[in-house]
C-alpha cells in the first residue's frame, strides 16, 4: 500500500474502534423518544456506519465497475466515505458527500484530512435536498445511507443524472421506510434490485 492508503486504513481502524460505543449511545438516544420524536440531532454522537465487510465489498464494487463520480447521502463521521476514497484512488474519481449535522461534518472533514484523501472529497453541510439540488454531473454511484424518509425524494431529485451503468447503493434495505422506497422503485420496471448482506443492502441498477 502507498502512504495515503496506509493512512486511510489507520483512520478507519481508529473510527471502527470508537464506533464500538454506538450501542450505548443508541440506547441513550432512543430513550429520548419517550418524550419526543427521534430526529438526526439525537444521533449526533453515533456513527451508524456500514460494517467493515460492507466497506470492503463497496470498495471492490467501485474498483470492479470502474466507478468515478460518486454522490453520498449521509456522511456521518466518514467511514463509508473513506472506503470509497480508497477505491477512487485507483479509478481516478471524486466524491461529493453531504451531512446534515455540522458537528459530524467537522469531524468527518478532519478524518479525511488525516487520511490524506480530503482532495478527493467535497463535503457539503445541510439538508441534502438543498445541498444537492444544483448537482449536475453524471452519477456513477449514489450511496444512500442517511435519514430514510429522504431516500425517495433524493433519488427522484438525482434520477436525471443516472445513466445505464449507474449503481444506487441502498443501506438499511431491511427497514420499513427503505422497503417502501424500494418497492416503489421496482414497480416502475425501470430498475433491477439485487440484495446483499442478508437483504440489509440493496443495489438498484437501471435496466
Amino acid at each position: 500500500m502507498n502512504i495515503v492508503a496506509d493512512n486511510t486504513e489507520a483512520v478507519l481502524k481508529e473510527l471502527f474502534e470508537d464506533s464500538k460505543k454506538d450501542r450505548f449511545k443508541m440506547i441513550k438516544a432512543l430513550g429520548k423518544s419517550i418524550l419526543k420524536p427521534i430526529g438526526p440531532e439525537d444521533f449526533k454522537d453515533v456513527y451508524l456506519s456500514i460494517s467493515k465487510e460492507q466497506g470492503v465489498a463497496l470498495r471492490s464494487l467501485i474498483k470492479t465497475r470502474k466507478l468515478k463520480n460518486i454522490v453520498e447521502f449521509g456522511t456521518s463521521f466518514g467511514i463509508s466515505t473513506l472506503y470509497m476514497a480508497q477505491a477512487i484512488l485507483e479509478t481516478g474519481g471524486q466524491i461529493t458527500t453531504t451531512e446534515l449535522l455540522e458537528s459530524k461534518a467537522k469531524k468527518a472533514q478532519a478524518n479525511f484530512e488525516r487520511a490524506g484523501v480530503a482532495d478527493l472529497i467535497e463535503l457539503r453541510v445541510g439538508d441534502a435536498m438543498e445541498t444537492l439540488k444544483e448537482y449536475s454531473q453524471p452519477i456513477d454511484l449514489l450511496f444512500l445511507d442517511g435519514w430514510k424518509d429522504l431516500y425517495h425524494p433524493l433519488f427522484r431529485l438525482l434520477e436525471p443524472l443516472f445513466h445505464e451503468k449507474t449503481v444506487i447503493y441502498v443501506d438499511n434495505a431491511d427497514m420499513g421506510d427503505t422497503r417502501a422506497f424500494l418497492q416503489t422503485i421496482e414497480q416502475g420496471g425501470q430498475y433491477r434490485i439485487d440484495y446483499a448482506f442478508d437483504e440489509k443492502v440493496a443495489l438498484v441498477i437501471p435496466q
